[in-house]
């Protein structure tokens, strides 16, 4: 076990190491994420083998760090490097899918607004919304407003409204 280690530790961590970097390097600049994603995140993890089975082997020298104190420093500043990238930014709002941050002002918009998305005037979208035995009392009532009154879903709203037009 222990020359299996010797040999392989550091040839592995490597070579884990370059894929991780690669594929890091794809993903910074968003070339086909699709492809990178899912090796980033699992081969990352499977490099934790060798980077644990390479510690063990350099175990004395690694002390050696610890006892002079040079790893500290390093240390250290990796993680306050890190902690910025932990802290959700945006007033505390979590990021996420841009399509869904578009549904929400859409949804929340008055239909004055929010008519010409739906190749209507705002009279014309207001009929429409009643002839489906809508509530709709004027054109600043939002679609998130109209589906609650309905007990629908706003997405399911905007879906009857976009089926209509085809």
């Amino acid at each position: 076990m222990k020359n299996l280690i010797n040999r392989y530790a550091t040839p592995l961590t490597t070579g884990f190491f370059i894929v991780s970097m690669v594929s890091g390097v794809a993903l910074f600049f968003h070339w086909a994420p699709g492809l990178f994603h899912g090796m980033h995140e699992w081969l990352s993890m499977v490099l934790l083998v060798p980077f644990v089975l390479h510690l063990w082997k350099n175990w004395g020298p690694m002390m050696g760090y610890v006892k002079r104190k040079s790893l500290f420093a390093p240390v250290l500043l990796s993680l306050l490097v890190a902690v910025p990238f932990a802290i959700p930014s945006g007033g505390g709002r979590q990021g996420g899918n841009p399509a869904f941050a578009v549904v929400q002002l859409v949804t929340n918009a008055p239909l004055a607004d929010s008519a010409a998305l739906f190749k209507s005037t705002p009279d014309e979208l207001i009929t429409r919304l009643r002839r489906q035995g809508l509530s709709v009392n004027s054109s600043s009532d939002t679609l998130n407003q109209i589906a609650q009154s309905a007990q629908l879903q706003p997405a399911q709203l905007i879906a009857q409204l976009m089926n209509e037009r085809r």
